[in-house]
């Protein structure tokens, strides 16, 4: 097994071919992921991203699944959603179930120029989200959908839904608390 070094500071380990604003959801070795690149950030939106409160959600249209995020501090109009592409990966890369075993999501704040790690959060799923995340991802890896049709039918579903709409729609979400560290004590 190969191991990864996230760094915040340090250039992002992992290529991302999307370039711009906006959220990558992934499940590879590294278990399950969600990068969201910003262009423009400050101390307020990393800080946010790090230690704020957020909400997560699984979202599925037409054989589809979405990750949504709500993080206060970072979006004012609300969710943002990326969807699962499991579909435009070769079957080499594709991942296994058992990279969803342990139940985190490793989140990364990158900027979108530099390409350099911003912050990064582990969040523990619960037990509801992590099982529906495990039995929707082997759908996913069970469908026989191609890449076009993929592209097609997630545009598709971008022209008729907003994010917002999506949320309200969701198959599960969870709440993940303000999380700010306590200092150490000086003895």
């Amino acid at each position: 097994m190969s191991y990864t070094n996230f760094q915040v500071g340090e250039k992002f380990p992992l290529p991302i071919k999307a370039k711009g604003d906006g959220g990558l959801f992934q499940i590879d070795s590294n278990g399950c992921m969600f990068i969201l690149q910003l262009s423009r950030t400050d101390v307020i939106a990393v800080e946010a991203f790090r230690t704020g409160a957020m909400e997560l959600a699984l979202y599925e249209e037409d054989g589809l699944l979405f990750f949504l995020y709500k993080i206060d501090g970072i979006f004012k109009d609300g969710w943002g959603d990326c969807p699962l592409g499991l579909h435009l990966l070769p079957p080499g890369m594709k991942p296994c179930i058992a990279d969803l075993d342990e139940p985190v999501i490793h989140l990364y704040l990158v900027d979108a120029n530099l390409q350099i790690l911003l912050a990064q959060r582990t969040v523990t799923l619960n037990e509801k989200f992590h099982q529906l995340l495990q039995k929707k991802v082997q759908e996913q890896l069970e469908s026989s959908i191609t890449p076009g049709a993929f592209v097609t039918t997630l545009q598709e579903i971008w022209k008729r839904r907003t994010s917002k709409a999506m949320s309200e729609g969701c198959l599960v979400s969870q709440k993940v608390e303000l999380s700010i560290p306590l200092p150490k004590r000086m003895n």
